[in-house]
């Protein structure tokens, strides 16, 4: 006879899940003891990690998720530990990561019927009504575990549905007595991938990608927005070989991902808004807001062609991007089909066309790093360096197997325009609106990518929002170094221009008051990794941006997490 706990960590390691990124409480007493009963036996089960908060737990799964396409457990202590997880969770569903976050719920007996039953104060306060509606907007599936007689084959129920097209979230609370129940071998079945896994997306009909590659053949300007579709290296792939195949012009708007390579001719930028001035065609490849329609002039008469896991938005209330055709698939393998017909079909005249457009596109190209070298040569001054000049210093110093995590929200198109990026998941966002999402990721990067540089960009609001010494703990416990580099303007920026776009000429902006301004010159951030033992310092002159980067670099090489804390200027 094994405990229903027995049987949870038995369908957990049967899924493969590698990982429980975990904040335990009183209602996990029945799965600690069982860990402890496995470890042992020296059996094989999923490592358990600490995290000292489940901000930094769930942006681990995150950034897990995002390197690998495998879907983490996430462990939190009943409601208070959902509620906290429950931002990470909005991060995740929007950008489409799996991810299981099983809860455990308080007891419901009361007065020692059951084993488990109530034994603390606590087990009466954290008893909702409906735990989880904190979570219910931002999950493709729920369920409370009745009786542990059927735990694995919830859990594999679960991670059929989180791993399946389009990916995301699940939730599952375990209730305290149904983990102390016990069963027999027998009486508990195993339910295996082959016939109970997850789904994928896939191609197209014939007929429709040949409705793609015709568009394509006959346009003379087509242009690419994508925000997502990196997150499989192979459509990265994909997609620049057939932008370089038919001429088109490849953006990225918000990207959560890197879709092509900084070098590749097509790439065009961060912004496809003004380049529907001249346009004729455009692809919609795995992108939520492929432009905001309130600066962007519509064209009737441009056509739209959408390819995405996603293409109706299902969970976005509102929505609206006119599209002539509208397909639901995974993105590596259309574009595959539709480079194997363009081959086939395509005359000596089309690729004629195409070259000459390649030529003007590296032209614009070459002005376009010209631009970018120029801002990156003003350095700024003292208090003040200038973004432009402090990535570009960073971006030297990677290299192209290294990855970036991009939570500079106000400074993003520093980071966008000056790191260059040349490779599949080497650049990550996040497609949520939650801040403080960066160094959870980065630590879980770190965890499926333990040969490469992993730095974290983060502005100083975010910076407080990640519960950083959670994060630095983490690191220096499990030997996960990153190098954080905080972009400090001393506030919240995006809410000041927030308000300036919607009221300029207003009392906020004639007072110079925003509500955005956070302390300043006693601020050291530095400091907090410096307190779990990690290398933390302070730069405010753009002369010592180099060397300062190196010696960061120098300490996530040695094992040590490291924090270079940058003024770049107040609000």
């Amino acid at each position: 006879m094994y405990s229903s706990a027995h049987y949870l960590l038995q369908g957990l390691t049967d899924l493969g899940i590698e990982y429980v990124f975990s904040n335990l409480g009183t209602d996990h007493a029945s799965v600690i003891e069982e860990l402890a009963r496995w470890r042992e036996q020296g059996r094989r089960h999923p490592r358990f990690m600490l995290c000292p908060h489940e901000n930094v737990a769930i942006h681990m799964a995150a950034g897990y998720a995002a390197m690998t396409g495998q879907g983490q457990a996430v462990m939190v202590h009943v409601d208070a530990g959902t509620a906290n997880a429950a931002m990470g969770m909005h991060n995740m569903f929007r950008s489409r990561l799996p991810v299981m976050l099983m809860a455990g719920r308080a007891p419901g007996t009361v007065r020692g019927e059951l084993p488990g039953s109530r034994d603390n104060y606590v087990h009466f306060v954290q008893d909702p009504f409906d735990m989880a509606s904190l979570v219910r907007p931002y999950v493709k599936w729920e369920y409370s575990l009745s009786t542990g007689i059927n735990a694995r084959e919830v859990v594999r129920r679960g991670h059929s549905v989180m791993q399946s097209d389009p990916p995301g979230p699940v939730y599952l609370t375990l209730p305290r007595e149904a983990l102390t129940q016990e069963w027999a071998e027998e009486q508990v079945q195993a339910f295996g991938q082959d016939r109970y896994g997850p789904v994928a997306a896939g191609g197209i009909d014939a007929a429709r990608a040949e409705q793609i590659a015709e568009a394509l053949m006959g346009a003379e300007r087509p242009m690419a927005v994508t925000a997502y579709l990196g997150r499989k290296a192979e459509a990265v792939e994909a997609l620049e070989e057939l932008a370089l195949l038919c001429g088109i012009r490849v953006f990225e708007f918000a990207p959560s991902y890197l879709g092509i390579s900084r070098d590749s001719p097509c790439f065009g930028g961060f912004d496809p808004g003004a380049a529907q001035a001249d346009a004729d065609l455009g692809l919609l490849l795995d992108v939520d807001v492929p432009w905001l329609p309130k600066y962007v002039a519509e064209r009737p008469d441009m056509r739209w062609l959408h390819v995405d896991v996603d293409p109706i938005k299902k969970d976005f209330p509102m929505w609206g991007f006119a599209t002539d055709v509208r397909v639901q698939a995974d993105c590596a393998t259309v574009l595959r089909q539709v480079i194997d017909i363009v081959r086939t079909r395509a005359g000596q005249d089309f690729h004629e066309r195409v070259r000459v457009r390649l030529d003007g596109y590296r032209a614009q190209a070459k002005a376009r790093a010209e631009g970018l070298s120029q801002a990156a040569g003003k350095r700024g001054t003292r208090g003040a360096i200038s973004p432009a000049y402090l990535c570009a210093q960073l971006s030297a110093a990677l290299s192209q197997d290294d990855v970036v995590i991009n939570e500079a929200i106000r400074n993003a198109p520093a980071v966008l325009g000056h790191i260059r990026r040349t490779r599949p998941l080497t650049l990550l966002g996040t497609a949520g609106g939650g801040l403080g999402y960066s160094g959870g990721m980065a630590l879980g990067v770190k965890l499926a990518r333990p040969d490469a540089r992993v730095v974290q960009m983060v502005g100083d609001g975010g910076f407080h929002f990640g519960t950083p010494t959670s994060v630095y703990d983490v690191a220096q416990r499990y030997r996960l170094p990153i190098l954080t580099v905080v972009l400090d303007n001393g506030g919240w920026q995006a809410v000041k221009e927030a308000v300036l776009r919607v009221h300029p000429d207003g009392s906020a902006a004639d007072t110079d008051e925003f509500h955005a301004r956070l302390h300043g010159e006693t601020r050291r951030f530095e400091l907090v990794a410096q307190a779990f033992g990690g290398h933390g310092e302070m730069v405010e002159d753009p002369d010592d941006v180099p060397a300062a980067i190196a010696r960061c670099l120098q300490a996530v090489d040695e094992g040590r997490a490291a924090v270079l804390h940058v003024r770049i200027g107040g609000i």
